[in-house]
């Protein structure tokens, strides 16, 4: 089977054939009333009911009922602590007969970045780095060509180390075990594509090289630093780092959409993107990560702004990038609603998932404090997945209702990061 069709509104037989009567209004209840922040849980956002959706956002309720085969993942959407929206489309095991549900775990991909991001600047809170900090002051031995590395260039996609995929042997590297040390040392061994701070290139080595430095500054290990510092005092409980959940219960299986059909992405090895892409969540998780984030509950109001203001330099003679896309760390930050049609230029600050199967997107609009969450267990539904979001934002927003993506041009195209991002 080939890829899905660009629209929302696109055909995929096989899910319809496999998820039949699994379609979310056949499992889930829509009598549920809309959770408020009476009911707030931990982390301060509301408590929400397991197995029921909830649906009260008319016109995104109508467009995903109406083709529930065209997409496959989970959908939440909020205002302040209010939940408008939250549903499930398809299943989290074609093979077993598993379906998705509102509590399904998934995996994240490259919004992990952002809890990397924010543990360094917990760490920098607490005085024990700075996002000034030479590189060099943190790994050694440590290449010569490092020298002028700092981990806010890390941090900003601005290091001009070599990614992962941009270097030979991938392949092999993407099916191969590693720990963060191992993951540094072969960053080593690479030339920089650029001096650093002069110019941006999508990069997850520089986020595995900052989580081995959250181990040096802190003392502990990257996952049970997040556990410890955000996951546990934020009530996190479906959130975790790894190819396995670390209380063994079940994370959705991704897919991908081939010639064959939907194929099932089985060996994620998530360790080689560990500081970058391995962490999986909810709906739920994610709601509570966004509210405290976004509300000064994470970090200092100081290295929250440091955080989502725009880090790149000057865009360069010859160099291919999207104006309009800011680069904080961790999180992008542009008007989203640009990408559909009809467009609407409401500022968002977002980050975007793709691994073996996931295709993720959570974006929160903070002038009106808007989040949304959709995540996706089939690949190649990078714009079903924006187009949802935008969707959902729009309506909860009061703008005209995105119909289709907005026509891409080719410099936009070539800006795109490749990868897990």
């Amino acid at each position: 089977m080939r890829g899905l069709r660009r629209g929302i509104f696109a055909g995929l037989a096989a899910v319809a054939v496999i998820a039949g009567g699994f379609g979310a209004a056949a499992l889930l209840r829509p009598d549920r009333a809309t959770a408020t922040a009476s009911q707030a849980g931990a982390g301060g956002v509301p408590s929400t009911d397991p197995i029921r959706p909830v649906e009260t956002l008319p016109l995104l309720k109508a467009r995903l009922d109406a083709n529930p085969a065209n997409f496959m993942g989970a959908v939440l959407v909020a205002k302040g602590d209010q939940i408008l929206f939250r549903q499930v489309y398809g299943m989290a095991d074609i093979e077993r007969g598993v379906p998705l549900t509102p509590t399904t775990r998934f995996r994240l991909a490259s919004i992990s970045k952002q809890f990397t991001a924010a543990a360094i600047l917990k760490l920098q809170d607490e005085g024990r780095l700075k996002t000034s900090d030479k590189v060099c002051a943190w790994i050694q031995p440590c290449p010569e060509a490092w020298a002028d590395i700092t981990i806010r260039h890390l941090l900003s996609h601005q290091s001009g180390i070599p990614d992962l995929m941009a270097r030979p042997g991938w392949g092999q590297r993407r099916i191969t075990p590693a720990t963060l040390s191992q993951l540094t040392e072969e960053s080593k061994a690479f030339g920089l594509q650029f001096p650093a701070g002069t110019k941006i290139r999508y990069n997850n080595a520089g986020f595995n090289l900052a989580a081995d430095i959250v181990e040096r500054a802190s003392g502990v290990a990257y996952p049970d630093y997040l556990q410890a510092t955000f996951f546990t005092p934020l009530g996190m409980t479906n959130t975790g780092l790894g190819d396995v959940a670390s209380d063994g219960g079940p994370i959705a299986t991704g897919y991908a959409n081939l010639r064959e059909g939907l194929i099932p992405q089985n060996q994620p090895n998530v360790s080689i993107v560990e500081g970058a892409g391995a962490l999986y969540s909810t709906l739920d998780d994610l709601l509570k990560w966004e509210r405290a984030l976004h509300h000064g509950r994470v970090v200092s109001p100081a290295a929250y702004a440091e955080m989502t203001s725009d880090q790149a330099p000057p865009i360069t003679e010859g160099e291919t990038r999207r104006p309009e896309r800011q680069w904080g760390y961790g999180l992008f930050m542009m008007p989203l609603g640009i990408e559909v049609t009809p467009s609407f230029t409401d500022r968002q600050i977002y980050h975007t998932g793709s691994w073996s199967g996931f295709r993720n997107l959570a974006t929160w609009q903070p002038d009106s404090d808007v989040t949304v969450v959709v995540l996706s267990n089939s690949y190649y539904q990078r714009e079903e997945v924006l187009l949802i979001t935008q969707q959902a934002m729009a309506e909860v927003l009061g703008r005209d209702i995105p119909t289709a993506l907005a026509p891409r041009t080719p410099a936009a195209v070539a800006a795109t990061p490749a990868g897990a991002h």
